[in-house]
C-alpha cells in the first residue's frame, strides 16, 4: 500500500545465513538514499508553496467558486507531502517494513489525500468544462455553496474509500483480509478511472472549445492554470494511482518486484504536488514587465482570472476577479 516502504526488497531470503543475504535491503541501501533524499528536498519545497497558496486563498483573498476549489486542492497537496516525509522517516527509522498503527494511519491518510487531489482537480475541469459549454444553465442552476459542498462530499467519499481500503488492506500482518482487500482495491480503483474519465474528458473538451470551434472562447488565465495542471498530474501524480491499485495484484499473482518503479512513482507524485503553486505563481506573472512588480498576492489573482487580458485591463485584473466571483456565486 505505500510506494516509499521497503517491503519491496525484504521478500527474498537465501540458504547461507549471511547476514547480508538475509537482508538483501542492504543492497538496494545507496538507491534508497537516493530516492528519499530527493523526496524530502521536494516535499519541503512543495509543503512551502502550498502554504503559501493557504495562507492566501484562505485568509488574504476574497474566494470565487474555482478558488474554493484550488484551495481544497493545495490543502491535499500539502498534507500528501506531509505525509510522505512522515512515511520516509518511519522508513529510514525502521530500514525495512515494519507494520504499526501509526505507519497505517499515515498510509490511510495518504490513501485520503491522494484521491482527495484527484477528486478536486476532476471537479474544476469538470465545472470549467460545464460553464463554458452551456453558460446560461449553468449560471441558472448553480446555487451559491456548490463548490463547498462538492468539496465535503468530496473529502468524505475519499475518507470512506481509504479507511475501508486500510481496515482490510493496510495491515498486512495482523489484519489482512484478501478477499475484501481485493474488492475495496477494485471499487477504488473503480473509481479513480470515473474521475480521470470526468477529468479527462472535460479538458479535452475545453481544448477543443478554445481551439477548433467555430466561435472559439477567449484564453483566459483560469483556462492555462487549470490545463496546465491538470497535464501535470496526468503525467506524475496519475501513474501512481495506477502502481497502487492495479499493479500491485500483478506483484502479488507474478511474484514479480516494482520496487524502482514504486520509488520513481513516489518521487513523481511529490513532484505532481510540488508543482501546482509554482504554476499559479508562473501563469500570474507571465508576460509582465520587469519593472512591474506585484506582491503573490495579486500574482495568484492574476493566475485565476477568468477574462481576457484586453478585456481586463493591465492594472485591474484583480478587481476582474472579484467582481466574475461575485457574478459566479449568485
Amino acid at each position: 500500500m505505500d510506494p516509499t516502504t521497503l517491503s519491496w526488497a525484504t521478500e527474498i531470503t537465501t540458504t547461507n545465513g549471511s547476514e547480508k543475504d538475509r537482508f538483501p535491503v542492504f543492497q538496494f541501501y545507496e538507491e534508497t538514499l537516493i530516492f528519499y533524499s530527493l523526496d524530502l528536498i521536494i516535499a519541503f519545497i512543495g509543503l512551502a508553496g502550498n502554504a503559501v497558496v493557504l495562507w492566501l486563498l484562505g485568509f488574504r483573498m476574497r474566494r470565487n467558486p474555482f478558488c474554493v476549489y484550488i484551495l481544497n486542492l493545495a490543502v491535499a497537496d500539502f498534507l500528501y507531502l506531509c505525509c510522505q516525509i512522515v512515511n520516509i522517516l518511519l522508513n529510514f527509522a525502521t530500514l525495512y517494513y515494519i507494520d504499526t498503527d501509526i505507519h497505517s494511519f499515515f498510509i490511510t491518510l495518504t490513501i485520503t489525500v491522494y484521491i482527495a487531489g484527484l477528486s478536486m482537480l476532476s471537479a474544476i475541469s469538470t465545472e470549467r468544462c460545464l460553464s463554458v459549454l452551456w453558460p446560461i444553465w449553468y449560471r441558472c442552476h448553480r446555487r451559491r455553496h456548490t463548490s463547498a459542498a462538492i468539496c465535503a462530499l468530496l473529502w468524505a467519499l475519499s475518507m470512506l474509500l481509504s479507511i475501508l481500503e486500510g481496515d482490510h488492506c493496510g495491515n498486512l500482518l495482523r489484519g489482512f483480509d484478501y478477499d475484501w482487500c481485493q474488492i475495496f482495491d477494485f471499487v477504488t480503483a473503480g473509481w479513480l478511472i470515473v474521475l480521470f474519465v470526468f477529468l479527462s474528458g472535460s479538458s479535452l473538451a475545453l481544448l477543443l472549445r478554445i481551439f477548433c470551434s467555430s466561435r472559439p472562447k477567449p484564453l483566459t488565465r483560469l483556462y492555462i492554470t487549470i490545463l496546465l495542471t491538470v497535464l501535470v498530474f496526468l503525467l506524475c501524480g496519475l501513474p501512481l494511482g495506477i502502481q497502487t491499485f492495479i499493479l500491485s495484484w500483478i506483484v502479488l499473482y507474478t511474484k514479480i518486484s516494482f520496487w524502482y518503479s514504486s520509488q520513481v512513482l513516489a518521487l513523481l507524485s511529490c513532484i505532481n504536488s510540488c508543482t501546482n503553486p509554482f504554476i499559479y505563481f508562473f501563469v500570474g506573472s507571465f508576460r509582465q514587465r520587469l519593472q512591474q512588480r506585484h506582491s503573490l498576492k495579486l500574482i495568484l489573482q492574476r493566475a485565476l482570472q477568468d477574462t481576457p487580458e484586453e478585456e481586463s485591463g493591465g492594472g485591474h485584473f484583480s478587481e476582474d476577479l472579484e467582481m466574475s466571483g461575485s457574478r459566479l456565486e449568485q
